[in-house]
């Protein structure tokens, strides 16, 4: 035996040789020590332990806990064990390894037991302690790291998912949450649990850290459970809390920016895009609209989303930014969605709302500028002029008349331009600013509200289903106006001459927008109806706007 690592444990401890002849007390070899002793034995404590006994004479053993696949429990230093065991096992560590040699007057004396230790036997106990506890511990709670900020802590009656590695006292794992691949979910303080973890669980934040301890009468006492966790066993477990909420708990939203200016705020029926980044609670991504580069569009309390988001997308402002947190019951449940979303998953939701319209909103005109004389309005029919810079909601520039080289022209009342800019532009006056917001009913659909700044320069039209109208008193007779020369038949070039010199004079007018050459021959052609190259004074006629003709004359 190695001298150095030999000594006797004495009442007094008095120190003697290591290999006296009889022994008058105890030998204790500590020959494997752990690194970490956060505890020794006492009197009074329980212990778990392995051990081999052999004789001290021949080495041969008498008895092994090893060998029946059951560790030993007892009590130490109240007279269940032999006094050289209680004794022995004193001031030992979890994890130790001591070699306790026993002279028989503190074993089993000159009587022996049991046939199986004869009288006067030196005894021989190699020694593995797994556990210790006292009736009096409480379950040990040591926080690992805990996050900057916490919401709130766990009480009695909330529902928590957590991470767990769990261990024995001696360090032997028994399960992991983490080898599953799934958080552990439970109701606290229900007796869900086993009592010491309904307690050690209490006051944690999501996203903290702890070391929980649970003595064995307060996790699976003497039965143990499984084949993992003996009876009578201390458990470790290393928990991090990843989300918790309380069947109570109702949707809550914090504002994280509001706009200057919020004229309007979301209701039920209305339609909004919006971004948004989802988390858990404990900080994990989950989805973004923002990676898809392209905004979440849905009604608002109609279904079309999870019951918490339709409540929380009420009373929003355009511009708005909020932090929405949503409990389970009003989410996902505890079904969860496919594998994104586990079950009983809080989510929060980082949104930022583009626009929003209701199918009932009309475009709205806000006029930014008018001049002092307005002598005409544009109205269905008239040629329109304008320049314009068009935006969403939230500013962005879509397109503007600055990046064309040419002026924006169209005719009112022709569908060339989407519905909500017919209605921008009319009753406009030459020079007029308008603010013009369309919604997507009125203007591509689903595709977005629009916003619209427009300057108009207006050529006045002509009626439905007219070329060309008189704006005074029509020359008597016409057909002598027509014929300049005086030959009696008016061919296309005459025509044209006189058509386009009542146009400069301002006496008449042409249909906007379309090739002058173009509509005169048309006209032409509508009044020559022989179709020999010219008219005479039979075939001129004139169309009145009262009959309501659907013709293309004069």
């Amino acid at each position: 035996m190695d001298l150095n690592r030999c000594f006797q444990l004495l009442l007094l401890a008095v120190a003697v040789n290591c290999n006296p002849s009889p022994l008058a007390d105890i030998v204790v070899d500590r020959y494997e020590l752990p690194k970490v002793c956060s505890r020794e034995v006492q009197s009074g404590d329980f212990i778990r332990y392995h051990f081999n006994g052999t004789f001290y004479d021949d080495g041969k053993k008498f008895d092994s806990s090893h060998e029946r696949g059951k560790a030993f429990v007892s009590q130490v230093g109240l007279g269940k064990l032999i006094t050289g065991m209680d004794r022995g096992l004193l001031g030992m560590c979890v994890n130790e390894r001591r070699r306790i040699t026993v002279p028989p007057h503190l074993a089993y004396g000159s009587v022996g037991t049991g046939g199986m230790i004869p009288p006067d036997a030196t005894l021989v106990y190699d020694i593995l302690l797994l556990d210790i506890w006292n009736a009096e511990d409480k379950v040990q709670i040591r926080t690992i790291s805990k996050p900057g900020s916490c919401r709130r802590t766990t009480v009695a009656s909330d529902f928590i998912r957590y991470h767990y590695n769990g261990t024995l006292l001696s360090g032997e794992a028994f399960d992991s949450s983490y080898s599953r691949n799934g958080t552990y979910d439970t109701y606290l303080g229900l007796g869900d649990l086993i009592k010491g973890m309904d307690e050690g669980l209490v006051g944690m934040c999501v996203g903290e850290k702890r070391i929980i301890i649970v003595p064995p009468f307060l996790a699976y006492g003497e039965t143990g459970h499984g084949t993992k966790i003996p009876p009578q066993a201390t458990l470790v477990f290393e928990v991090l809390l990843v989300d918790l909420f309380n069947p109570k708990d109702e949707v809550t939203a914090k504002v994280k920016e509001m706009p200057k200016n919020c004229t309007r705020k979301t209701v039920i029926g209305d339609y909004i895009r919006y971004h948004y980044n989802g988390t858990f609670q404990d900080g994990t991504f989950f989805d973004s609209s923002y990676q898809r580069n392209s905004t979440y569009n849905t009604y608002i309390g109609m279904g079309y989303v999870i019951h918490g988001m339709d409540k929380a997308l009420q009373g929003l402002c355009i511009g708005e930014k909020r932090r929405i947190t949503i409990p389970p019951h009003m989410a996902y449940g505890e079904k969860g969605s496919g594998n994104l979303i586990p079950g009983s998953a809080v989510l929060i939701f980082d949104i930022h709302v583009i626009d929003f319209h209701n199918p009932k909103d009309p475009v709205e005109i806000r006029v930014t500028h008018k001049p002092q004389e307005c002598n005409m309005t544009s109205e269905v029919n008239d040629l329109i002029d304008y320049r314009y810079n068009c935006s969403l909601m939230d500013g962005t520039l879509l397109y503007s008349s600055d990046h064309y080289d040419s002026p924006s022209v169209t005719t009112l009342g022709a569908g060339k331009v989407i519905m909500g800019l017919e209605e921008g532009l009319k009753g406009m006056c030459v020079g007029e600013r308008r603010e013009v917001v369309i919604p997507p009913h009125w203007a591509h659909g689903e595709d977005g509200g629009e916003f619209l700044e427009m300057l108009t320069c207006t050529i006045k039209g002509v009626p439905e289903g007219f070329m060309f109208v008189w704006l005074g008193d029509i020359p008597d007779p016409l057909f002598n106006a027509l014929d300049l020369n005086g030959d009696k038949e008016v061919p296309l070039a005459e025509f044209s001459e006189f058509i386009r010199l009542q146009v400069k004079e301002g006496k008449g007018r042409l249909q906007p927008g379309v090739d002058v050459d173009s509509i005169i021959k048309n006209m032409f052609d509508n009044q020559d109806q022989n179709k020999d190259g010219k008219i005479v004074e039979d075939e001129l006629t004139v169309k009145d706007e009262s009959e309501k003709v659907r013709r293309d004359e004069l």
